[in-house]
């Protein structure tokens, strides 16, 4: 049997660009209510407030934009006026619309491991928009199959991967979080692939699990399919 048999490959900024766009709405956020209030650090009480409703929201745009509305009312001791309400639903709204620009070697790389390997697409967020975007990526056909999940943890890559294959321990996943995609999937036994991105969420900052004997590092996902090549014959 070979070591590798199935292959987890996370989302957004790994296959596609995401985190810009969150950054552009913080940007847009601090200007919609500069006019309305004097606090230096707006766009910090907004990410504390993301990370605050993380448990009753869960992760993607639509939890943001509540925490957007949420941040603008405190910074403004309820004073934020209507319409400035209406142009952060707009702001949300318009980032469920972004196109989605695939990351450089995303496709040929799938392509690669795809004739190789079982191929599973997990990723977390908003059920709609994960769909919304895999679908307009052009990639859905390269995955035996797609996971949309509340959250990563060991306990669910466990079950995944024993869904999708034999178990963790003969998996890789792949992702640019080291908190979601790399330590997690350590935990449950099985190979964590590091792809690190220039933007990357501050909540999914983690230490870098170096002496970690399943732990693994690429520039970017050209590199992949020989590493996937070099932990199948080791």
């Amino acid at each position: 049997m070979p070591k590798l048999q199935t292959i987890g490959v996370d989302a957004d900024d790994t296959l596609w660009h995401n985190e810009r766009y969150f950054r552009l709405t913080h940007d847009r956020f601090a200007d919609l209510l500069a006019p309305y209030s004097d606090a230096p650090d707006m766009v910090e009480r907004l990410k504390s407030a993301e990370k605050r409703n993380l448990g009753l929201y869960g992760f993607g745009v639509k939890g943001f934009v509540l925490s957007m509305v949420e941040t603008a009312v405190e910074v403004t001791d309820g004073a934020v006026p209507g319409h400035v309400v209406s142009e952060l639903l707009q702001a949300g709204q318009d980032m469920l619309r972004y196109p989605i620009e695939l990351l450089p070697h995303a496709r040929d790389t799938l392509q690669q491991i795809a004739a190789e390997y079982h191929l599973v697409l997990i990723t977390k967020g908003d059920l709609w928009d994960q769909e919304r975007k895999l679908a307009q990526s052009g990639l859905g056909d390269l995955f035996d199959a797609v996971e949309i999940v509340s959250d990563k943890t060991p306990e669910i890559y466990t079950r995944l991967f024993a869904r999708h294959g034999p178990g963790p321990d003969r998996a890789a996943m792949v992702g640019n979080s080291l908190r979601s995609d790399v330590a997690p999937m350590i935990a449950a036994g099985g190979w964590g692939i590091h792809v690190p991105q220039e933007l990357s969420w501050d909540y999914e900052a983690e230490a870098s699990p170096q002496t970690a004997p399943r732990f693994r590092e690429i520039a970017d996902l050209s590199a992949l399919p020989t590493l996937l090549d070099e932990i199948a014959r080791a």
